[in-house]
């Protein structure tokens, strides 16, 4: 766990990789000192590196409004917060992509795009894109990874999950496409594959380059394991990727599918404007099940892809324990990726290196989930 190792062309002081959480600390897409010390913290307690997230190729493909659009301005500003990772001895990565369906157009001022007209679960409406915006887009990545690598990243994790822009083509559900990016497998998968070629063409050959896969999108009808590894073949074959982090669910239908736990529907309806608090009273179960928490949820999926990828593999999902990560190490997962237990306390990998802890103190409420809005944190900690 804590001996040097490679991704790709870099490497990396031990194999804890900080996964890409939304920080919440960036009001109107501005990097802020509160971002710095969010990713300071982290590379100062000993994870290998930090993903920076979430960054928009494109306008329409944020979040919303609070979420960094990568161009020229931005990746000049985040330049302060890859020299603080470095300065503290971790490596930076950079979490780029499309938000798609899962946007807030509203927000944005800009439509909101998938791969086939929709309405959002909020009844918000979802353009088809064309094929002219699917070229314009994969140009949008290629001149993001290059500007990534101004900024200072070593690393840049290509967005293929949670049902944004990417994930909803590889979704069967979502993707009702009738032209060459619609149908069976191989169509959903051309853009997205052009997209992962076109990011390392920007980013070039002394920068790694992940991509975040879902294994199982958590709704009927979705992405499935069975084509997720087809695809994650695929993506080997292409030889654009140094590893891969495998994930689930959907932020547009199911993001308690990501996260396990509680779910903590009254916080996350509080932080929304009155009419859609009120609506999410009616759809906030339906939205956000209960899912009971095991650590290492995603384990069982994510080892039908060892022995079938001809990628390095980066677990996610509720790893809390070391005797945990030095398992899946043994059983074949490259590295081992943490979200929450760094949040709770971003020097755990110190201290298990110390001997001074074997296991993370998150509890799994999820109440860091409504935090996004206001500075994601852990609420059980005191600000310092």
């Amino acid at each position: 766990m804590f001996a040097p190792a490679r991704l790709g062309p870099i490497s990396l002081r031990n194999r804890i990789i900080k996964a890409a959480t939304f920080e919440g600390s960036s009001p109107k897409g501005v990097v802020t000192d509160r971002l710095v010390e969010y990713h300071r913290r982290v590379a100062e307690g000993g994870a290998a590196l930090s993903t920076v997230a979430y960054l928009a190729v494109s306008p329409e493909g944020r979040t919303d409004r609070h979420c960094i659009h990568l161009d020229t301005a931005s990746a000049e500003a985040l330049l302060v917060v890859t020299d603080a990772i470095h300065a503290a001895g971790a490596l930076a990565s950079a979490q780029i992509g499309h938000a798609g369906p899962v946007a807030d157009g509203r927000s944005n001022g800009a439509p909101v795009l998938g791969p086939s007209r929709a309405f959002s679960p909020f009844g918000t409406p979802i353009h088809g894109v064309t094929e002219a915006d699917i070229e314009r887009i994969t140009g949008d990545y290629r001149r993001a990874a290059a500007l990534a690598v101004d900024a200072g990243f070593d690393c840049l994790e290509v967005h293929l999950g949670h049902n944004y822009l990417l994930s909803a083509f590889l979704s069967p559900k979502l993707n009702r496409r009738r032209d060459g990016y619609g149908g069976d497998l191989e169509a959903r998968s051309r853009f997205p594959r052009q997209v992962v070629r076109a990011v390392r063409e920007g980013a070039g050959a002394g920068v790694a380059v992940t991509a975040k896969l879902n294994m199982d999108d958590g709704v009927p009808g979705g992405f499935w394991v069975d084509e997720s590894v087809a695809f994650a073949k695929m993506l080997a074959a292409d030889g654009a990727l140094d590893a891969l982090e495998l994930t689930g669910g959907s932020s547009l239908a199911n993001p308690m599918y990501l996260f396990r736990g509680d779910a903590p529907r009254r916080e996350f309806a509080a932080t929304l404007p009155g009419p859609l608090r009120l609506g999410f009273k009616v759809v906030g179960r339906r939205f956000m099940p209960d899912y009971p928490f095991e650590e290492a949820y995603f384990l069982p999926l994510a080892r039908q892809f060892l022995g079938e990828v001809d990628l390095p593999l980066i677990l996610l999902g509720g790893v809390t324990r070391l005797a945990t990560v030095d398992a899946a190490l043994a059983e074949g997962f490259a590295f081992v990726a943490m979200a929450r237990a760094l949040l709770r306390e971003p020097d755990l990998p110190n201290r298990m290196a110390a001997g001074q802890a074997t296991e993370s103190r998150c509890i799994h409420c999820n109440k860091c989930m409504p935090t996004i809005r206001s500075g994601t944190r852990c609420v059980l900690v005191e600000p310092a």
